[in-house]
This record gives structure tokens, C-alpha cells and sequence, in this order.
């Protein structure tokens, strides 16, 4: 097949490539799931990109894939240009994801160092029943009436809408510049002219040798990428497949006469002529023997060439000389595990300049320190700043996530028989990348939890006056340092009385406490619980009591919680709430005995000293302090952790007033240590999980401070 060129680097394209596109193409097709059909554009986009992944997996020698991809492309195209009604358009979007699943199941393949052997025959089987049953109905009931008419008959019920009609012939001379940065140019120019086959009589591109030698990307990357082109679409039509991105730094598109089109380049280099009838590897061996047979052209005219640039007047003249200075690319892929070791590198960083600015040495009387604190205020400067660089590098959005969700969401609710909207709120949410790795399983669950049993039937919903179709929502924020994603859903709402017979009969209750006596909140844990079910079948999706298990042990891995919300008859709300694993914050350093604790600057309110004549002493033990005229509930955290050392006394310590969701509460510590940066790390799982506790950190003294949570703090 052609030449070659399955180096790691082209490798690493090919995936990072084809998963952005199959990620807009899922994001594409879901979307408009539930509309009737698919419109202009997405049928354009969807044909565009089959066409590009099936361009590079034939380069990538991918039968399967470059096959699978194929044959949607025919679909897609048959689509766009004739337009058939009736339209099965669950169906279409249903062959779409499994055409896309295929892919993407084939691509973790050879992510993972395995072979790509999926074997695509069935799903080609099905396309082409599917895309013949289009010609079919075409050929058998518009036939008659095209002949008739002459007319292509078009209502509002149609399923696409007619092509334009075919127009004049144009010509075109593109020039594209890509990122210099950017690996195997070569090949991404080559992925260029393999997208205008489909809409061009005829195309010249120079570098000539683009298939044969790898040497050409160097040349594309100084001189940029000429393509001459003759086709009968518009330029915006060109404008929607070549466009910058993360490779192309900037495309002009200039129309030019037929007469200048005829001259070629110029001059400049040779040109390659494809006939659109080749194969791939028909254009491949073209461009071998082309490379071979360079001939001897004139030598450019003064000026050399010109491309219009979309300002009139102006004009860019292409310069044969390397440029002096290269704008940098926007976007690198960069392995994780090097980020990883990076962030670890700089908290190490952090606590290393914590020891130093606390050593005990610098604290001798009398001893002057100007230019060092000088230098150390400086070198914390430099640390902040390269700390938030690292954190928003590490930070992705919720998206992609959010858009699997839907997939869920699809799929099964095709398999239960459910109309379901889904509601994404919040997708731009960004988050740590370790984070979405541990929370994509619990967020697979709560969502098809809520469409097999939050989610009534049709005819349950009817019974109970309340709309055919049911929604789940899916939500995420961050507040206080926390990642707050929650799964609500309008359904039937969590059944008590059931919950708490099942509890009953597998002996979780205690016997001497009454039903009453448990809240709604504590029922509604039970759930969560290993063996836990309500329901009398186990289907494909649950009975087994396993998956809200998974999600809570999933979520105190990293120190997250799951908060059950529910209202008989309207629905319920999973909230997850993640805290902070891998971070560096700025944190209050308070002593408690010989305890230290610390917490995040950003819920700290102030701080208050205050005289025993201030305090209010309930009858049950609860204390509360009036400041101001407003009381506030006090906790102490030596006797929250049942400290054996720390100040009774409330006039000989202080008070740390906290502010959470609109929630007040004071915290009452021997004494303040400082403000410090800190390195956020999770506590060890061999540590029994303690209420309060969200992770813990090196101080600058060597010892080992605890990190409170906030929220749980203030329950």
C-alpha cells in the first residue's frame, strides 16, 4: 500500500487526531438525538470526518477502520446529495455510534501496543442494508414522480435538504502555513488534499513529494503548503475544511482566473495532478514516480507568488528565506505521567522552601536578613506563579465526560423503552485530570441508576399526571476548593418505607431505635451499602447491589462523598462532592495540643478573640458564641478529635469564624501559626477515614499537619 510511514510520531497523531474527532462526532450526533433529522451542517461535519479518518487509517494501513469509515462516508453521502425521505433517524443515529464505538474500541487497541483485529464485516453488513434501503425507497417511490415533474419533490418533511444546484467551475490558489512546532507536516498536508478529492475536478499541490519524502515536511514548514484547485464550490465550502487549529496557523484562499490558474506555480516548484478516479494507492505511486521526473521550470518571476489575503489591497508575498521568528503552536500533547512528575517536583519545591524560610538557624537574635528576605520574597513569586501554571496545565473540563453521560443516557433508555431528555449543566467545569479518572465510574452509575430506577415508565409518568418524558440532569461547579457534580433526575424519588423493609429483613437496623428515629438522609444512605437493592429482578443494569457501592468506595479513594437527596413523587439528586487531592493552596496553619491543623484560606472569614462572658452553653453540650450581636455554634477541635492536651479556657485561644454554603461556624484553636502554602495530599488509605479530614500536608518543620474540611465541618 503505497510507501510507508508507521514511525511513533506518526502513530501518536493518528490517535490524538482521530479521538478529537470522534469526540466532536459523538458530541455531534448526540446533541441531536432527538431531533428528526440531522441538519446541513452536522451532515457535512459527520461526512467530513469519516472522510478524514478513513484518509489516515489507509495511510496507517487500518483496513477495518479505513473500511467501517468507508462505508459511513457512502452513507453520509448519499445522504447530502440525494436527499431521501423518510429517514429512519434513530436508526441512522444508532449506526453512527456503533460505527464510532468501533474506533474508538479499535484505537485503545493500539493504544495499548495490541493489533487492531475488530472485525468490521457485520457492521458493514448493516450499513449497507441500511444505505441500500435508502436507494431502494428512492428508486421505488420518487422515481415516477422525478421523471414526471423533472423535479426533485421537496417539503417540510423532507429528510435533507437538496444539494445546491451545480455551479460554475472556480479556481482557486491556497497557500497554508502551519505551526512550526508541528511533527510530520508532511502528512497533515497530505490529510488536506485527501478532504478536497471529494469536491475538486482537480488539484496541484506543491511540495510535490509529500507522500515520498519525509523531508518535505521541513520544506512545507518554511515555504508553506500551495495547493491550485479547480472545483465548482464556493469558497466558504473550502473555508469549512481547511481552517486553523491546533496545526494550521493560517489559511488563505485566494479565486483566481483560469488563465492563472493554467501557469501552476510559476515557476516556484513542480505540481502534481491527481485524477479523482485514483485510489490511494494510485495517488501514492503518482506521486513516487512524479518525484522521480522533476523536470526543469523557469525561474520564478520578480515578486514571486502573491496570495490575496482576505483584506483588499493586501497582500502576502511568500519568501523563500527561513523565517527569523516563529510564533509558537497553541495547544502540545504532553504525557500525563510527565505532568504528574512535574507537579510532585513542585510540591517537593514547596516544602523545601517552607523548611528554608523556617529554619531555626534564621531566627537568632539581632542577626539582619535584608537581602535574603529580599531574594526569599522573590523565589515565593517565582513559586506561586509556577504552581498555577502547573494547576491550570493539569486542569481539564468536565465535557467530555458530561458527553459520555449522554451516551449512557441513549443507550439505555433505547434498551429500557424511556423517553428521556438529558440536561447538561456546568460541562465547563474544570477539574483535575487524576479527578476525572476516579470519578467517571461513580458518574457511570448515579446516571444509569437514574434512568432504570429513578425514571418511571411511559405509563407510570401518565398515571401520575406527569410529562412521557423524563430528564436527568447532570450539574458540576467548584465552591470552596470542592467539585461539586450532581445527577437530579424528575422521576418517582426514593421510597422510604421500601428502603427501610429492605434494611429490615437483612438486619441493619438497630432494634432499639425507632423507625422514626432515622432521617430521611440516613435511610436514603442505605443505599449505598454492599448488597443493597431494592429491586425484586436483577436485570443487565442492577439488582446485583453493587454499583452504588463501587461509587462510594470509588469516591473514598480520593476523599470524596456522596450526598443523597430525594422527594417522594418528583425525583431525587446524587451529589458528589470531591475534595481536593492534588493541589498546592494557601492554607491557616493552626496549633491544637501538639496537634496541627490546617485550613483553606478561602473559607476563613476572621479570626476573634473572645471572653468567656461572650459564650452561650446549651443544655445538650452545644456551645455558641455571640460576636456582634450574631451567634455563632462553636466547635472545639480538641474535643472534636478527643485531643488529650489543648486549652480549655476560651479567653487563652482563638477563634477561626468559618463561612461554607452560607453557613457560619467558629473553630476554636490554642493558637495561629501563619499563612503557608501547602502541598495537599491524600491521606493513606491504611488510615481509617476520619470525619472533618480532607488530606494532610508537610509543614515546613518537618511535621505533618491535618487538612480539615470545611464542609463536612460545618454539617
Amino acid at each position: 500500500m503505497g510507501v510507508e510511514f508507521n514511525t511513533e510520531d506518526m502513530l501518536d497523531t493518528y490517535l490524538f487526531e482521530n479521538t478529537q474527532l470522534l469526540e466532536n462526532l459523538q458530541e455531534i450526533v448526540l446533541d441531536q438525538k432527538d431531533e428528526e433529522y440531522f441538519d446541513e451542517d452536522s451532515i457535512n461535519e459527520i461526512f467530513r470526518t469519516m472522510h478524514t479518518i478513513k484518509g489516515s487509517s489507509a495511510i496507517m494501513m487500518y483496513d477495518d477502520i479505513t473500511a467501517v469509515a468507508h462505508k459511513l462516508e457512502d452513507v453520509f453521502y448519499y445522504l447530502r446529495e440525494s436527499h431521501p425521505k423518510n429517514v429512519e433517524h434513530v436508526e441512522l443515529v444508532e449506526h453512527v455510534l456503533e460505527v464510532a464505538d468501533f474506533i474508538t474500541a479499535e484505537m485503545d487497541k493500539i493504544q495499548n501496543g495490541d493489533e487492531a483485529d475488530g472485525d468490521s464485516s457485520e457492521i458493514i453488513k448493516r450499513l449497507d442494508e441500511f444505505l441500500n434501503g435508502l436507494k431502494g425507497e428512492k428508486t421505488a417511490k420518487n422515481q415516477d414522480n422525478e421523471e414526471s415533474t423533472g423535479e426533485i419533490a421537496t417539503s417540510k418533511q423532507q429528510f435533507y435538504i437538496p444539494p445546491a444546484v451545480v455551479g460554475e467551475s472556480h479556481y482557486y490558489r491556497i497557500y497554508i502555513e502551519y505551526y512550526p512546532e508541528i511533527e510530520l507536516a508532511n502528512v497533515h498536508a497530505y490529510k488536506i488534499v485527501y478532504a478536497l478529492k471529494e469536491i475538486a475536478k482537480e488539484i496541484m499541490y506543491m511540495p510535490d513529494d509529500i507522500i515520498s519524502n519525509e523531508g518535505s515536511a521541513l520544506t512545507i514548514l518554511e515555504d508553506g503548503f500551495k495547493i491550485l484547485l479547480h472545483s465548482q464550490k464556493e469558497e466558504s465550502e473550502l473555508h469549512k475544511i481547511i481552517k486553523p487549529g491546533y496545526d494550521i496557523k493560517k489559511v488563505d484562499i485566494y479565486e483566481c482566473t483560469e488563465r492563472e490558474y493554467m501557469q501552476g506555480f510559476d515557476g516556484i516548484g513542480s505540481e502534481i495532478r491527481i485524477d479523482l478516479d485514483s485510489s490511494v494507492e494510485e495517488i501514492e505511486s503518482n506521486a513516487q514516480n512524479n518525484s522521480n521526473n522533476i523536470q526543469e521550470v523557469k525561474k520564478p518571476a520578480p515578486g514571486d507568488y502573491v496570495v490575496q489575503s482576505k483584506v483588499p489591497g493586501k497582500g502576502k508575498k511568500l519568501a523563500k528565506d527561513k523565517k527569523t521568528k516563529q510564533e509558537k503552536t497553541s495547544f502540545i500533547s504532553v504525557d500525563i505521567a510527565k505532568m504528574d512528575m512535574l507537579m510532585d517536583l513542585i510540591g517537593e519545591l514547596v516544602i523545601s522552601e517552607s523548611v528554608v524560610l523556617q529554619n531555626q538557624d534564621l531566627k537568632v537574635p539581632g542577626l539582619k536578613l535584608d537581602n535574603f528576605n529580599k531574594a526569599a520574597a522573590q523565589m515565593s513569586k517565582i513559586s506561586t506563579d509556577l504552581q498555577n501554571v502547573i494547576m491550570s496545565m493539569r486542569m481539564v473540563p468536565l465535557a467530555n465526560t458530561f458527553q459520555k453521560m449522554n451516551r449512557i443516557v441513549f443507550d439505555v433508555s433505547r434498551k429500557l423503552g424511556k423517553d428521556i431528555e438529558f440536561e447538561m449543566i456546568g460541562e465547563n467545569t474544570e477539574v483535575d485530570k487524576n479527578i476525572i479518572e476516579h470519578i467517571s465510574d461513580p458518574l457511570m452509575h448515579l446516571v444509569r441508576n437514574s434512568v432504570d430506577h429513578g425514571i418511571e415508565s411511559k405509563e407510570e409518568r401518565i398515571a401520575a399526571r406527569k410529562s412521557e418524558r423524563g430528564k436527568i440532569t447532570l450539574s458540576a461547579k467548584t465552591e470552596s476548593g470542592k467539585v461539586w457534580i450532581g445527577v437530579a433526575d424528575n422521576g418517582a424519588g426514593l421510597d422510604r418505607e421500601k428502603i427501610m423493609e429492605k434494611a429490615r429483613r437483612q438486619g441493619i437496623l438497630d432494634p432499639a431505635k425507632p423507625d422514626s428515629a432515622y432521617s430521611d438522609k440516613e435511610v436514603y444512605q442505605f443505599i449505598t451499602l454492599p448488597g443493597f437493592s431494592t429491586n425484586e429482578k436483577v436485570t443487565e443494569y442492577s439488582g446485583r447491589g453493587v454499583g452504588m457501592d463501587v461509587v462510594v468506595s470509588n469516591l473514598q479513594e480520593i476523599g470524596g462523598t456522596l450526598e443523597i437527596e430525594s422527594e417522594s413523587g418528583k425525583g431525587s439528586v446524587m451529589n458528589l462532592k470531591i475534595p481536593l487531592t492534588l493541589a498546592i493552596v494557601d492554607g491557616i496553619v493552626m496549633q491544637v495540643g501538639h496537634s496541627s491543623f490546617v485550613i483553606e484560606t478561602g473559607v476563613v472569614k476572621e479570626f476573634v478573640s473572645v471572653t468567656e462572658k461572650m459564650m452561650i452553653h446549651e443544655p445538650g453540650g452545644e456551645e455558641g458564641v455571640m460576636i456582634r450581636g450574631e451567634c455563632y455554634p462553636v466547635r472545639r477541635l480538641g474535643e472534636w478529635y478527643g485531643l488529650s492536651e489543648y486549652q480549655r479556657n476560651v479567653e487563652d485561644g482563638m477563634m477561626v469564624i468559618l463561612e461554607v454554603d452560607g453557613k457560619n461556624i467558629c473553630l476554636f484553636v490554642d493558637r495561629l501559626v501563619g499563612k503557608q502554602e501547602i502541598v495537599v495530599k491524600p491521606i493513606p488509605s491504611y488510615v481509617k477515614k476520619v470525619k472533618g479530614l480532607s488530606g494532610c500536608t508537610q509543614l515546613g518543620d518537618g511535621s505533618i499537619a491535618l487538612i480539615l474540611d470545611p464542609g463536612t465541618i460545618c454539617e
